[in-house]
């Protein structure tokens, strides 16, 4: 086994990503970074590879629990630790992006915000980010839940919250557990009528993003709001 010290150093996943930036290192070489160091026999990228093809996925490691961690030889409570805890700074960091009185006009940055929000859970979950009429963020808030195949949606309540929120605007969003972002019939459903309830309150619909793994679908991109 050759040391990654004496790889090339455009090979070398720290000297690669102070070169070129994070996102033009793998998943597996983002991971030996974390890592640190391999064990005996395996080089911290070697190890990496293999715990990501032991999990399946990087979402399917960063989700596992302790006991199926640590089960990893190499891995351990301190690993997991460290894990969890950067993964509870980047989300930190991504709702810092739309904090009460932003005004939103990046769709990519409200998509990442919903995706880090909302792709994690294994179940459905039926969310609003409530607007004023600046479209500035007044409120995100997670209303409906359910199980791994929907949750009940009520128009009354949506209603009742946007104009408790004085909302002159709101974007809707949920999550489909099963990591799939397509729309369902009962999704476009629930989209007109919440789009004509709410128009009787002056409160515009702008969007209603599904949040897959990895992936969205934007409503309003499909012509669905109509």
């Amino acid at each position: 086994m050759l040391p990654i010290n004496h790889w090339p150093e455009s090979e070398r996943p720290r000297e690669k990503l102070l070169e070129k930036g994070s996102a033009a290192l793998s998943d597996a070489e983002l991971l030996a970074i974390f890592f640190r160091t391999g064990i005996a026999g395996k080089t911290a990228v070697d190890m990496a590879r293999e715990t990501l093809a032991h999990f399946g996925s990087l979402r399917k490691l960063v989700e596992s629990r302790v006991e199926a961690f640590c089960s990893v030889p190499g891995l351990g409570p301190a690993k997991y630790v460290q894990i969890q805890a950067a993964l509870e700074l980047g989300e930190r960091c991504m709702r810092e992006t739309l904090q009460r009185g932003d005004v939103l006009s990046n769709p990519a940055e409200t998509r990442d915000f919903l995706m880090v929000r909302m792709r994690s859970y294994h179940h459905e979950v039926f969310a609003c980010l409530f607007l004023d009429n600046q479209n500035r963020v007044i409120e995100f808030d997670e209303m409906f839940f359910g199980t791994i195949n929907g949750a009940s949606v009520y128009c009354r309540e949506v209603v009742k919250r946007g104009l408790e929120h004085n909302a002159a605007a709101v974007i809707f969003a949920h999550n489909h557990p099963s990591g799939v972002a397509e729309p369902s019939q009962s999704d476009e459903q629930i989209t007109r009528q919440l789009v004509q309830s709410l128009a009787l309150v002056d409160i515009r619909v702008l969007d209603h993003i599904v949040v897959g793994d990895g992936e969205t679908v934007s409503f309003a991109e499909r012509g669905l709001l109509t």
